[in-house]
């Protein structure tokens, strides 16, 4: 007795369907590993925004107001605006100077499109002044 597809599809026909299904499933799998290969986690994304602001920012004079547990409290002006912004640390301890309270006035960090997007420390440059 044929098979159920004997009725319906020619030899030729059932193999072309079965690697054509097989070549479905393959481009799907390896189209969800690029996708999840592609994603960036955000401590990659923060480290190459610090990377870029380092490359490419504009420098400044900032006023370290607070530190806070990982967090760095800091205000600057640019163009007449004053902008007050927090950076978190938590992943750049080893670039912190064990005493901050001398440290008022810092140097920052910005981008000249985006002035509100600064740092004040990155992996290869510190505002700290004393710190790296």
């Amino acid at each position: 007795m044929p098979g159920f597809l004997a009725w319906f599809y020619t030899t030729a026909e059932e193999v072309t369907l079965a690697l054509a299904s097989v070549l479905t499933v393959l481009v799907a799998l390896i189209g969800v590993r690029a996708w999840k290969a592609s994603r960036i986690k955000p401590e990659e994304r923060e480290r190459r925004r610090r990377a870029a602001l380092v490359a490419r920012g504009k420098m400044g004079d900032a006023t370290l107001v607070e530190m806070r547990e990982d967090l760095l409290f800091y205000t600057y002006a640019v163009r007449g605006v004053e902008y007050t912004a927090s950076q978190d640390v938590s992943g750049l301890k080893q670039y912190i100077p064990a005493d901050l309270s001398v440290l008022a006035p810092v140097g920052v960090r910005y981008d000249a499109k985006n002035p509100a997007n600064s740092i004040v420390l990155a992996e290869g440059w510190s505002g700290l002044r004393g710190a790296l």
